[in-house]
């Protein structure tokens, strides 16, 4: 009996520092990232969601939530299901993106951002950004406070 715990405390050991490791590998905010890097972060996370842990991508976009967006989308178990839901579960995933910026500022940077779904449909979205000022780890990075709803653009085939 004792020899069976042992395996499985190994084992869940194991485990438990693999999803440490990988976890750690999730970029986080620095004010060197550019905004439009801070976009395309966020949507190749979402483009290999599970590649390296269930949801990985779905946390790295959370990473580079502004605080002001985690109020309105947080905590990170509603901001999974939100991304998950029909309005958003289409970014889950995707074949491909493309980032076009739209306008910017010191402080601001507006982007189209068009996504190719696993079931071959384009979607639309508006993506902002926007340097955080206040002091903190967080100063002079640029963090997502917006993205718009999805505007259907058809079937690529």
């Amino acid at each position: 009996m004792l020899k069976i715990l042992q395996t499985k405390f190994s084992i869940l050991f194991i485990l438990l520092i693999f999803n440490s490791i990988s976890k750690a590998d999730l970029k986080t905010p620095n004010k060197n990232i550019l905004p439009s890097e801070v976009v395309k972060i966020q949507l190749t996370g979402l483009q290999n969601n599970d590649l390296d842990f269930k949801d990985g991508g779905i946390e790295q976009t959370w990473n580079f939530a502004h605080p002001n967006n985690k109020k309105v989308t947080g905590p990170l178990g509603n901001f999974k299901r939100m991304i998950k839901s029909d309005s958003y579960q289409m970014m889950i995933n995707h074949l491909s993106h493309t980032i076009t910026e739209l306008g910017s500022s010191d402080k601001w940077a507006q982007f189209e951002v068009i996504i190719l779904d696993k079931n071959k449909i384009y979607h639309k979205f508006n993506w902002q950004v926007e340097k955080y000022t206040l002091d903190g780890a967080l100063k002079d990075c640029w963090l997502t406070t917006m993205v718009s709803n999805p505007i259907s653009l058809g079937s690529s085939i």
